[in-house]
């Protein structure tokens, strides 16, 4: 099926604005080129791609499998666009990362620092997920790359590791509970304490539960949050144990704001990664980026 890429490109439009006209004002051409345009494309793919109201469209249910497509398509695109220019000695381009709020405070910032002092007209674009998101969002071409944490033995066909930090977990318990820490207790000693855990979508979470499967507890936690941050700050005015990774803790348990409590079922450690899409091209600030990751 041969369909020129300006009826694509025009379907895209239409299906972002839900708007004829808002369409052609973005693509600077007449709203009567935007009907024909899309009559022409569904004439092609011999289907209603949208649903005419008044004012405004809706896309159908073959529109909508369509638009996943072309976005993705345009993505693509786009990237290459961007490879391209940010060849010119990395006097200007952007680049887009993925990564959770608690990677980008606790370990991305100076790095973002020294990459910014060395490559000033960069532009840098972080859309903060979790991590199964920014792999998402990685696979789709969204972004350049994502640094996000990855189970033991990680492997994905479109997905490229190029850095990997260990980082290693710790229950931790604010000064209501600090006697627990004074001794190393069993899960099913710990099960008996309210627990705090990071929402059932996070890779922390999947993580302390593949954690209690193998050394078969069942822990169910009474309070679930999509804050680290705020996990932290609820456990050390002593709403309960929480599951967090050392660097986030670190300072306060020096400062004994926090306390360890210490399992006598060793808690793995896992990884931090940076990841790119095996099938784009990374872009030239991507490499260097990633470059000055590993250089420290």
């Amino acid at each position: 099926m041969d369909i020129r890429f300006e009826l694509y490109k025009t379907f895209y439009y239409v299906a972002k604005e839900l708007s004829f006209s808002k369409a052609a004002e973005a693509l600077f051409i007449s709203q009567s080129a935007v009907s024909q345009a899309i009559k022409a494309l569904e004439e092609a793919l011999d289907c209603k791609l949208f649903n005419r109201h008044t004012k405004r469209v809706k896309l159908t249910k073959e529109g909508k499998v369509l638009f996943n497509h072309v976005e993705q398509a345009l993505n693509f695109l786009k990237r290459g666009e961007d490879s391209i220019s940010s060849m010119k000695d990395l006097t200007q381009g952007e680049l887009w990362i993925g990564a959770s709020d608690t990677i980008c405070k606790y370990y991305l910032i100076p790095h973002l620092e020294k990459f910014h002092k060395l490559y000033p007209g960069i532009k840098i674009k972080i859309t903060s997920r979790t991590s199964p998101v920014c792999m998402d969002l990685l696979i789709k071409g969204n972004i350049d790359l994502a640094v996000v944490n990855i189970p033991e033995g990680f492997v994905d066909k479109n997905l490229k590791i190029h850095g990997v930090k260990n980082i290693q977990d710790k229950f931790i318990v604010g000064k209501k509970y600090r006697a627990l820490a004074q001794r190393e207790l069993t899960l099913r000693e710990l099960s008996q304490y309210p627990i705090l855990m990071l929402e059932k979508n996070s890779t922390t979470r999947k993580f302390f539960n593949d954690y209690l499967l193998n050394n078969d507890v069942k822990l169910e936690p009474e309070i679930e949050l999509s804050s680290i941050e705020l996990m932290v700050e609820l456990t050390k005015i002593g709403l309960g144990v929480s599951f967090a990774v050392e660097e986030v803790v670190r300072e306060d348990l020096i400062n004994e704001e926090l306390y360890e409590i210490k399992v006598k079922e060793a808690i793995p450690s896992r990884s931090m990664a940076i990841l790119t899409n095996v099938t784009i091209p990374d872009s030239h600030a991507a490499t260097k980026f990633i470059e000055v990751i590993e250089a420290n």
